[in-house]
């Protein structure tokens, strides 16, 4: 059989979950006589908003309902790895592998997000019965989740592929650009994170209101542009001050109690900027069960470090909605058994569980930060204490630039712990080291494990599995 008449379905998830190799695919059978529009996978309307509905859905793997939250503060000063799982440890430790598990998980399960993305930008014009309207409008929604996926997998990795196309056939045509695709190099973290602003900024003209809590919206696209200016190479704090005025000029603010954040009574409140809709259905939030309860040890353990900062600041409010102590049977190396603590932001156990992927307050504090980076001290005080207003606690005031960024890093732990940020904001002010070597048990010790931050440790390293099957793919120094 001849090359050009070989066709068959094959997604790019392929890379990450299939050692064959690009040989094997070109000697392959069709695997099915059936019939489908090569040219044209998204043919219709109905195809078009099913694969919409894949990229929404994503919000019920593991990744979503698991990992991120682990990934944003069991490496930090806020928990512990909690659980019994060795390559949680690793992470809590700073001693992962390039063998562990969960890194490589979580590189496929990224990459595959991004695939989803990128069926319907390389796809939808071409369903006929769409309206245009509608595809312009799912484009936009495509392009700030692959924007979001490519920002996680850059503060994760640092350079990684760009993945731009979704490859629904591959003959003689298309076969070398096919391959730099499924077999692609790593980019440099600048090419990364221009391509994530391009994603961005490209979606705000056709991204759904700002209102429309539950889809990727132009707040959602606004926030992550802020953070993103932030946290990039030779930050832009003038571009993060303005995209953080544009997601406020949105219309939000903040609740006036701050455990209704939380309680499941207030969804799609007036603070939530972007939100992931737990509905028992395609988005089956089963995150709550794996950091609450008592019937075992469960993940992302309270630290003491987090607990003895609320009671220092007095910080009665957060403290109560964020942590929730519980008598048990057992005890773990941090805390006896007698009075355990449980994350508390998750409360719902029936698959209905809503979490925040953005939020208003997240931007006032980065904002803040902004305002601190440029000397203006006044506004970022202003900024940091319209926060600290709503749960009763005193105005600060900034008298260093080093000292604001401490202390916005200090809000930001209090009102942002369990919502998987710490970790990136330590990193993102340059605080990573200093702050997580320093971190204590109940008795005041330093952790034995806190020497093993260095400046290697910020980044994950390149999965061993991925390296086997991508011989283009490079490992971080230090692994």
């Amino acid at each position: 059989m001849k090359i050009n008449k070989i066709l068959f379905s094959i997604s790019i998830s392929a890379l990450f979950f299939s050692a064959v190799s690009c040989e094997r695919y070109l000697d392959t059978e069709p695997i099915s006589d059936q019939t489908v529009d090569i040219n044209n996978p998204l043919a219709t309307a109905k195809s078009a908003e099913e694969a919409m509905i894949t990229i929404y859905s994503d919000f019920g793997n593991e990744y979503w309902q698991l990992d991120y939250f682990l990934n944003g503060d069991a490496q930090t000063d806020i928990s512990y790895a909690g659980g019994d799982n060795v390559q949680n440890f690793q992470q809590d430790e700073y001693r992962i592998l390039a063998t562990n598990t969960n890194v490589n998980r979580d590189w496929g399960y990224l990459s595959n997000f991004m695939d989803h993305c990128n069926k319907i930008l390389n796809y939808v014009d071409g369903a006929q019965d769409l309206s245009t309207a509608r595809k312009n409008q799912m484009k936009a929604e495509a392009s700030i989740f692959r924007g979001m996926y490519l920002f996680h997998m850059v503060q994760l990795w640092g350079d990684i592929p760009i993945v731009t196309k979704s490859f629904i056939t591959i003959n003689s045509e298309n076969f070398d650009e096919a391959y730099t695709q499924l077999y692609p190099k790593r980019q440099t973290v600048n090419d990364v994170y221009a391509q994530i602003i391009s994603d961005l900024e490209g979606a705000i003209a056709n991204a759904p209101a700002s209102s429309e809590k539950y889809k990727a919206n132009k707040g959602a696209a606004y926030a992550l542009l802020a953070k993103v200016y932030a946290t990039k190479p030779n930050p832009d704090w003038a571009k993060v001050k303005e995209y953080s005025d544009l997601v406020i000029s949105q219309g939000y603010s903040l609740l006036p109690v701050y455990d209704h954040l939380f309680d499941s009574n207030h969804e799609g409140n007036t603070e939530s900027i972007f939100e992931a809709n737990g509905n028992a259905s395609n988005i089956w939030a089963w995150c709550t069960s794996m950091f609450v309860g008592t019937d075992w040890k469960k993940f992302n353990t309270p630290s003491n470090d987090l607990v003895k900062t609320y009671n220092d600041t007095g910080d009665t409010q957060r403290l109560n909605t964020t942590v929730k102590f519980t008598p048990v049977t057992w005890s773990d190396n941090y805390w006896s058994g007698n009075n355990f603590p449980f994350m508390n932001k998750m409360r719902l156990t029936d698959g209905n569980q809503n979490f925040y992927i953005l939020r208003l307050t997240d931007i006032i504090l980065l904002k803040a930060e902004a305002n601190i980076r440029l000397g203006n001290f006044s506004e970022a005080q202003t900024l940091i204490n319209q926060v600290r207003n709503r749960v009763a606690l005193p105005p600060i005031t900034i008298t260093s630039e080093d000292d604001g960024i401490n202390k916005v890093l200090a809000e930001r732990k209090l009102e942002l712990a369990f919502e998987g940020h710490r970790w990136f904001d330590l990193k993102r002010t340059g605080k990573a080291i200093s702050i997580l070597s320093q971190q204590k048990n109940g008795s005041g010790a330093i952790l034995p494990y806190a020497a093993n931050i260095n400046q290697n440790r910020l980044l994950w390293p390149i999965p061993q599995a991925q390296m086997d099957k991508n011989q283009n793919l490079t490992q971080n120094p230090g692994y």
